[in-house]
């Protein structure tokens, strides 16, 4: 159905042209689900946003043939391309902000999709909105349907965009990191859903992504892109067991999702070491160090029901656990179970309306002005979103720069410095001082979002998703950083997560949250090895790449 033979895709820039792919080569039967895994920059996305005419700014295809069904697509004009685009090739693409209106409903925009293709009569077209939506996991699709973006949790946005993509039931369908924003549980539901239309309709799938553990358990073929070349490509078990190329080996022995795998095997086997096992919660309340606290922690918001009366909805519901000093404690659940909720509480960017939150054993509602702006210093965040937390105004130096700014550390020379030693911490190189935001990738970005929250010495990092949006390497790398980070200076994290592959190799402690409630609390192994609610044994079975065989990883 797709054949992609030589293709060379260069954009040009300032400096002179750069050559963002180099030779791919890619064959796609009908039915069939091939993955394309690398990291940010290795050209998987230019690759695959060739085949629908879409390269971003200065992008074209400089060499090579793209057929789809033996019809060449290189060199069609806008409106030829037309003609393939959202009925014979559909697009998921990966960051719900910038690809969803915000002054639309979201039901305007999937019935946008279905009038753009004549897919169904127009009478039919609201039936098959809420239908759509049900589909891409989205409960109550009618109601959902007459909201807006701005409404819609980051795994709800992104479901919108899965409904827009299938609206039209394409015969090949280009899924851009379909889930990285989705909670486990729904990113099963919706690859489920996505494996099944492929096999009833003979619809292809071509996932664009850096989770190793999706593509081992979804997709049939691997191509593994580096630096804009394919470096590696079969069929997705042979090369998840035995990679040849040692990129691939870098990039099997990163992935959270199988690093799991591998410690779950360890401890089945009896080879477990003393970095694969967690610490677990002191037996006795009184003896451990809280950092921070949280007792009976409620927060309701005032919501407007399907006819305009209000209504409130109890977001966060009598939450209470600690994380203790020195340790990570994750925070897991689906979206909209409350997590970045109580997080934002923590940070006091929201007012709880029940509860406390003691930070060090001060209750942060009793602190002056004055006090609660020293207290900034010792708790940062990053944030999930690295395009919406980086203001595109400011270079990265001045990113990194402003909260010592603000808080009067250092003079500028000392600050300049201190900014140079935090982009060696995150690995960027020391010239991206002078660019800007939108100069750089996703993950550059959280990178930048990572050094600035380091800068004023914190003792308590609040993490609220914040490797979800970045590749296998650089997510490996980060929490590689973390890890050092806390161990060297004492460091205490609160990490909010849907990626139970990240907990499993980073938390000491999990407190498992669902619809607004604690449903479980314990040490790491605990509630991995014996989960005690049904809830929590979900989340865990549907971590992508869990239940693969890798053996331990020795040979890598």
């Amino acid at each position: 159905m797709l054949e992609v033979d030589d293709l060379h895709v260069s954009f040009t820039s300032s400096t002179g042209v750069v050559e963002a792919v180099r030779g791919f080569n890619l064959t796609v039967y009908p039915g069939q689900s091939v993955a394309i895994v690398g990291e940010s920059g290795s050209g998987k996305s230019t690759a695959a946003m060739s085949l629908l005419g879409l390269l971003p700014g200065t992008g074209k295809v400089t060499g090579g043939s793209i057929r789809f069904d033996g019809e060449e697509l290189v060199g069609l004009s806008d409106k030829e391309m037309q003609h393939y685009r959202g009925s014979e090739i559909g697009l998921v693409p990966q960051d719900p902000m910038s690809n969803l209106n915000p002054v639309w409903r979201i039901g305007t925009q999937v019935a946008e999709a279905l009038k753009a293709n004549n897919v169904v009569p127009h009478s039919e077209i609201g039936d098959r909105v809420d239908q759509l939506l049900e589909e891409a996991g989205l409960e109550g699709g009618g109601g959902r349907a007459r909201q807006y973006p701005h409404e819609f949790s980051g795994g709800m946005r992104q479901r919108a965009l899965i409904a827009i993509g299938l609206a039209a039931n394409p015969r090949l369908l280009i899924a851009d990191e379909p889930t990285s924003a989705l909670d486990v549980t729904v990113q099963k539901r919706i690859l489920d859903h996505l494996g099944r239309l492929a096999r009833e309709h003979h619809t292809a799938v071509l996932f664009i992504t850096h989770d190793l553990g999706l593509a081992a358990e979804r997709a049939e073929h691997l191509v593994v892109m580096h630096r804009g070349r394919i470096v590696e490509s079969g069929p997705s078990l042979d090369i998840l067991r035995d990679p040849q190329h040692p990129y691939t080996r870098r990039l099997v022995k990163a992935a959270p999702s199988l690093a799991s795998a591998r410690i779950q095997t360890a401890r089945e086997q009896g080879k477990v070491t003393d970095e694969m096992l967690a610490k677990t919660v002191a037996a006795d309340d009184g003896e451990v160090d809280k950092v921070i606290e949280v007792k009976g922690l409620t927060k309701e918001f005032d919501v407007r029901g399907r006819k305009g009366e209000k209504k409130t909805l109890r977001a966060v519901d009598d939450v209470s656990f600690y994380v203790r000093r020195g340790t990570t404690t994750a925070l897991v659940g689906e979206s909209g179970s409350g997590k970045s909720t109580v997080a934002n509480m923590v940070l006091g960017l929201l007012q709880p309306t029940a509860g406390k939150v003691y930070l060090g054993g001060r209750d942060l509602d009793e602190l002056s002005p004055k006090e609660k702006f020293a207290v900034r210093r010792r708790m940062q965040v990053v944030f999930q979103n690295p395009y919406g937390s980086l203001d595109p105004m400011f270079s990265v130096y001045r990113c990194i720069e402003e909260p010592l700014t603000t808080h009067k550390v250092g003079s500028r020379r000392e600050r300049e410095q201190k900014v140079a030693e935090l982009l060696d911490k995150v690995s960027l190189p020391r010239s991206a001082m002078r660019r800007y935001p939108n100069e750089l990738s996703g993950g550059q970005r959280q990178r930048v979002a990572i050094a600035r929250a380091l800068a004023l010495d914190p003792e308590v990092l609040v993490l609220d998703e914040a490797v979800s949006a970045l590749d296998v390497l650089v997510q490996n790398q980060i929490l590689t950083l973390l890890a050092g980070l806390q161990r060297d200076l004492g460091l205490s994290y609160l990490f909010i997560t849907h990626d139970l592959g990240v907990v499993r190799q980073t938390a000491d402690d999990v407190v498992v949250m669902e619809k607004g409630r604690l449903v479980e609390k314990g040490g790491v192994d605990q509630i991995f090895d014996a989960p005690a609610h049904d809830y929590t044994l979900n989340l865990i079975e549907a971590v992508p790449g869990l239940g693969i065989e890798l053996g331990t990883g020795e040979h890598l």
